[in-house]
This record gives structure tokens, C-alpha cells and sequence, in this order.
């Protein structure tokens, strides 16, 4: 699983069969100590309760396309969860 903090939210103008009430979110993939890695993404909210500033864990590829109601639809990330607090040690 990666870790991730939602940045907002996105409104497509054509919705792939399978994806119809999936929010999409665009997320800036984080490191385990919680700092911004890498460039942002688009993923499908599988939880469909992430909004933006919550911190989320997120998975990519096969797993994200079967985390979705629908399996298999193309999507190269999805949310699979909320964090509620990430401790980090010393």
C-alpha cells in the first residue's frame, strides 16, 4: 500500500462503464515520513468518504482495477483507505 494526501477533486466529461459514481481525486503521493514524493495522481475513491486534505493509502496497477465494485475497470490507482493518525517513529 502507498501512502498519499488527497489535493482535490476532479469532474470527468465522459465516464467509462464501471466507474459511474466513482469520485476521482487527485492525491500527492507522500514517503513514510509523510513528505510529498513524486508528482500528483488521479485515483478512484473506492472508499467514496477520502475529500480533500485527508491523508489516504492508496494502491496502483492490477490491485487498484480489482478494489473498485466493478473489477477490472482501467484505473491505475485507487483509495483503498483513510488514515486516521500515522505515528513515525524517532
Amino acid at each position: 500500500m502507498l501512502l498519499g494526501k488527497v489535493i482535490g477533486t476532479l469532474t470527468p466529461c465522459v465516464v467509462y462503464p464501471g466507474l459511474e459514481g466513482v469520485p476521482l481525486l487527485w492525491v500527492q503521493p507522500l514517503d513514510k515520513q509523510g513528505s510529498p514524493k513524486g508528482e500528483p495522481l488521479v485515483a478512484c475513491d473506492a472508499t467514496r468518504a477520502a475529500g480533500p486534505g485527508e491523508m489516504i493509502y492508496y494502491e496502483g496497477g492490477r490491485e487498484a482495477a480489482v478494489a473498485l465494485e466493478t473489477s477490472f475497470v482501467p484505473v491505475d490507482h485507487a483509495i483503498i483507505g483513510i488514515v486516521d493518525d500515522l505515528n513515525i517513529p524517532a
